[in-house]
């Protein structure tokens, strides 16, 4: 009995050559469950308001004020926890600058704007610091910047103590070139509504912060560091330089916001900016970036300070008790990371359908 030739086997599709739907594409982007999640909070809090302004120009301006200090940090500590790592310094640099700032000014009598240059290579040099101690020691960025952050805590209250006799800084507008230097990092926008100019250096950060990423050969390098640091160092990539590259723009955007506080302020307190590290990298978290390095986006972190400024303002606006504004907080980073979890997942498996 003549037997039938055996019928050929399917194909087996590969993978790497399916087609994947702009739906999915989409999904796959970090900053979509905080796109959601910014929408959501914004309707919440137009509805709740009770003074009827939170969605007016009004409104909008007092809560990107918010924002915006948070963001153009946020955005630096992305890049950060892209390239797989931690700062938690960068909340004590905003006061530890201002300080250097105020005292170059009052104490060693510098104008304004030498002082500022001064004070970002001071940051540099800080930042330069922890990326070091972190690629020799090959502790854990947590440990170290944490070491940093005490250590800044402490110089902040001694020093400025031992030399002012308080614990603040003031008469930065006695000094040369204040108010150039103020229409730069400090001034208001578009009367009446007073937006802040640090929404246009948040959005500058911002559309840089995304440039390098996708658009560069140094943002690679971020992602690949980020993803599988022994990897990546083998494919020639230079990991320890990226990292301190990486610390060196946390500690310069940290500055960036000190300088823009005591210029507004006219004054500096050596606790300023303390506590704020854990917002930026909520922002960061809520914005898409895995703790785990390798994924998230500066856009996405851009978002997720916007979630917390309305957040904050909102909160106010609809005449709640502001002392539960951190409980919002909690709540909204535990949502967003479900929710990108939840996304990321999804869009996972259509993919590999």
């Amino acid at each position: 009995m003549a037997t039938m030739p055996a019928s050929p086997a399917a194909p087996s599709s590969d993978e790497r050559l399916a087609r994947t739907g702009p739906a999915t594409r989409i999904m796959r982007r970090p900053e979509f469950g905080a796109a959601i999640g910014a929408i959501v909070v914004f309707v919440l809090f137009a509805l709740v308001d009770s003074t009827g302004k939170f969605a007016s120009l009004d409104g909008i301006a007092r809560w990107t004020d918010s924002a915006a200090t948070i963001g153009i940090v946020a955005v630096a500590v992305a890049l950060l926890m892209i390239g797989g790592e931690f700062d938690l310094s960068a909340g004590v640099m905003i006061g530890t600058t201002g300080l250097v700032l105020g005292l170059l000014v009052t104490e060693v009598g510098l104008g304004i704007w030498p002082a500022i240059l001064l004070t970002f290579v001071f940051a540099a040099a800080v930042g330069a610091m922890n990326g070091w101690l972190v690629v020799k020691t090959r502790l854990p960025s947590f440990i170290v910047t944490l070491a940093t952050f005490f250590s800044l805590q402490g110089i902040n209250l001694g020093v400025t103590k031992l030399i002012t006799g308080t614990v603040r800084v003031a008469g930065i507008d006695r000094g040369a070139g204040f108010d150039s230097a103020r229409a730069v990092f400090a001034t208001d926008l578009w009367e009446p509504y007073r937006f802040r100019i640090a929404v246009i250096w948040w959005i500058a950060f911002t559309v840089i912060a995304t440039w390098l990423l996708t658009r560069t050969q140094f943002g690679n390098w971020i992602f690949a560091v980020g993803g599988d640091a022994n990897a990546a160092r083998n494919s020639g990539v230079p990991v320890h330089r990226t990292k301190i590259f990486l610390f060196m723009g946390t500690a310069m955007s940290a500055a960036l916001v000190g300088i823009m506080t005591a210029l507004r302020l006219r004054s500096v307190q050596a606790g300023q900016g303390v506590g704020q590290e854990f917002t930026f990298i909520i922002a960061a978290v809520v914005g898409g970036c895995l703790l785990t390095g390798g994924f998230g986006s500066a856009i996405g972190a851009t978002v997720g300070a916007s979630i917390i400024g309305m957040a904050f303002i909102g909160i106010a606006f609809a005449g709640w008790n502001t002392d539960w504004s951190f409980l919002f907080l909690g709540l909204i980073l535990f949502m967003a990371v479900m929710v990108n979890t939840l996304i990321s997942r999804r869009a996972s498996a259509g993919a590999t359908k």
